[in-house]
Order: structure tokens, then sequence, then C-alpha cells
């Protein structure tokens, strides 16, 4: 019997492919996307100096939230990651989707992060 990869799996190639291309600096860092079922995590990383220049998730006090799991909570991170990477002084960002489509939860936390000031 012929079973099927696991979808994590698979994201995982998916991500390393796409990595090979991808290259986060200390001016232009990479912000990353990592999805559960009940949360969303963005970081911006600085791939040179291995460094978290800004972080931001569903689990942060910050943000209220009824759900964490949505579309919703998806932009809230969004719009919260780049006022924080605008913060600190970055505005061009490379866009890391994890390995994920870009579809969804990612998709509406990319726009949110591009409609509150940031360029990628």
């Amino acid at each position: 019997m012929i079973t099927k990869p696991d979808k994590n799996v698979v994201r995982k190639k998916r991500h390393t492919r796409v990595r090979k291309n991808l290259f986060g600096t200390a001016e232009r860092p990479r912000l990353n996307v990592y999805r559960s079922n009940k949360h969303i995590y963005a970081q911006l990383i600085d791939d040179i100096n291995s460094k978290t220049l800004a972080s931001a998730s569903t689990v942060d006090n910050d943000l209220s939230l009824d759900a964490t799991g949505n579309v919703e909570a998806a932009q809230k991170v969004g719009e919260l990651i780049a006022k924080r990477a605008i913060e600190n002084g970055h505005k061009n960002v490379v866009f890391d989707r994890g390995g994920y489509l870009y579809h969804g939860r990612v998709k509406a936390l990319a726009e949110a992060a591009r409609e509150a000031g940031l360029e990628f």
C-alpha cells in the first residue's frame, strides 16, 4: 500500500528548496512566517548575524484577539510586525512564506504588513 507523505514533510522540503535563494541581511532582513493550527508567528531575521530583529505572533499580549487561528488574527500580526520593523528601522524586507502556499492566513499577514508600510 502506497501512503502519501506527511504534509509537514512536504512543506519542509519546499521551504528548504525556496530558502536556497532567500537570504536576509541587516539592511534587508527576512520576514519569516510560521503557521500552526492555532497560531501564526512572524519574525524578522538577519541571516548573516543569525539574529532575530523583531517578532510578532498571536501569542503576544499586545494583541487582544478573540480567535487566534483565523485570517483576522493574521492581519493583526502582519500590522504588528510591520510596526515593530519600522520602529527598528527596517522598511525593506524579503518575504519568506515558510513553504506554505501564498493563500489564506499567510497572504493576509503579507498584505497587512505591506499596507502598514513594509516593502517586499
